[in-house]
C-alpha cells in the first residue's frame, strides 16, 4: 500500500476472497465500479475497503439466516 491505495490483491486477502470475486461483484452491478489508475489498474482506499467489507459480511449474513430457516 502506498499513499493509502490498495491493489485489488490487496483488498482480495484482506476480505478472504479473490481477486475474480471482487471483479465479478463490480460487473455485476453489487458493488461500484474501482477508481482506476493511469495505467487502468484498479485502485481502492480505506473507505472502499470497508464498503466491500461489509458487502461480504451482508452476504453471509443472508445465508446464515437462510441455512438457519431450513434447518
Amino acid at each position: 500500500m502506498s499513499n493509502g491505495r490498495l491493489t485489488i490483491t490487496d483488498i482480495a486477502a484482506r476480505l478472504g476472497v479473490t481477486t475474480k470475486t471482487i471483479i465479478r461483484w463490480e460487473k455485476a452491478g453489487k458493488v461500484a465500479h474501482a477508481k482506476r489508475d493511469w495505467r487502468g489498474w484498479r485502485i481502492y482506499d480505506k473507505e472502499d475497503l470497508k464498503r466491500l467489507k461489509e458487502f461480504k459480511e451482508s452476504i453471509f449474513y443472508v445465508e446464515e439466516v437462510a441455512d438457519a430457516k431450513e434447518a
